[in-house]
């Protein structure tokens, strides 16, 4: 009889446990997978284009190019907190908090233009390559890496460059044209080549390329994001509208999943992936089953919303766009209507 009931006190701590896991389980997975939904709209206006948008969660701002300046956005409500000038065709910005300082390329002047992370001051130039368009911040080498589509070569920039000589590090040449990169912050950045279909993996210490990897079944890669605690690559191509989820370690495509047409960005944060596609889409993809991938959402969001920054401690993400007019013969896009630019914020409902 004792043994009996020791067996079913064990028995019913057993239950206990499994049900108490049940629960803090099914209170974690609600939180964590909730819908995302458009919350806000900025709306911004002024002229220029837009390419990549870039969050610096920790003062909560918004770095906007916009062709020929560069906005600074208050991230919760939109309003204008500085606007560098002086660019030609600007692209993207990179951020290196330790250093003090931004980093906004140019493609059309073939450099990159430096400005003091306080003031937002302009502190000088540094001359590039051809295209500069990408650029990431990597704190296992200390530099900015700037990709350079036309050139096709990634140039580095020490964060506390002698703006006096104003002079990049040698040009590493990637075999292709790159179009956005991801690093794993241990000395490995992986960088799309767009016309060659494959990711070129590069040393951030030595500087060279140590492998290059296909993205088949995916084409012309575009979109680049990371999840450096699990080693994956979160792939967005275009020929045909995919998400490659591949390992960071070997290569080896894990998933290819269906997105939208026109992606242009992908994101990282929270466990989720997420492809911004032009069409108005967002895709967001999840780790469902260890090793199994899918699209979770489609989250509508606006014509233009291609590219997008990621505020990676709430996971709220801001697509720029705009209002469009009708088609141009002859022009690869429609142009956006004078003083409609505007910034979507979309957020998951369960924040």
């Amino acid at each position: 009889m004792r043994w009996i009931s020791r067996s079913l006190l064990v028995l019913s701590l057993v239950v206990l446990a499994a049900a108490s896991a049940r629960a803090q389980s099914t209170v974690l997975t609600t939180a964590d997978t909730a819908p995302y939904i458009v919350s806000q709209t900025f709306h911004v206006g002024g002229d220029g284009g837009w390419d990549y948008l870039t969050v610096d969660p920790e003062h909560k701002l918004l770095f906007v190019p916009r062709s020929t300046h560069t906005l600074v956005l208050d991230a919760a409500t939109g309003k204008t907190v500085a606007d560098i000038p002086g660019q030609k065709r600007n692209h993207g910005v990179a951020i290196a908090p330790a250093a003090g300082r931004g980093f906004i390329t140019d493609g059309q002047d073939a450099s990159v233009t430096v400005f003091d992370l306080k003031t937002y001051a302009v502190l000088g130039t540094v001359k590039t390559a051809d295209d500069a368009d990408g650029v990431i911040f990597d704190p296992a080498s200390g530099k900015v890496l700037v990709v350079c589509g036309d050139a096709g070569v990634m140039v580095p920039i020490s964060a506390d460059v002698d703006l006096k000589t104003g002079k990049a590090d040698p040009a590493v040449d990637l075999g292709g044209k790159p179009e956005f990169l991801a690093a794993d912050g241990q000395g490995k950045a992986y960088i799309n080549l767009e016309d060659k279909d494959q990711i070129a993996v590069v040393d951030t210490k030595a500087m060279k390329v140590l492998s290059h990897w296909p993205v088949a079944p995916g084409g012309s890669p575009v979109g680049m994001a990371m999840d450096t605690a699990n080693r994956r690559l979160f792939i967005g191509c275009r020929k045909p509208q995919k998400m490659i989820v591949m390992n960071a370690d070997d290569g080896k495509v894990l998933a290819d999943l269906p997105i939208g047409a026109g992606v242009d960005a992908t994101k990282f944060a929270g466990g989720d992936a997420f492809a911004s596609c032009g069409d108005g889409t967002l895709a967001v993809v999840r780790e469902t089953a260890p090793g199994k991938f899918q699209v979770v959402e489609t989250v509508k969001t606006q014509r233009g919303a291609r590219t997008m920054g990621v505020d990676p401690s709430t996971r709220t993400i801001y697509l720029p766009t705009a209002e469009f007019g009708p088609p141009v013969e002859g022009e690869r896009r429609p142009r956006p209507k004078p003083g409609t630019f505007m910034i979507l914020v979309v957020s998951p409902t369960g924040k």
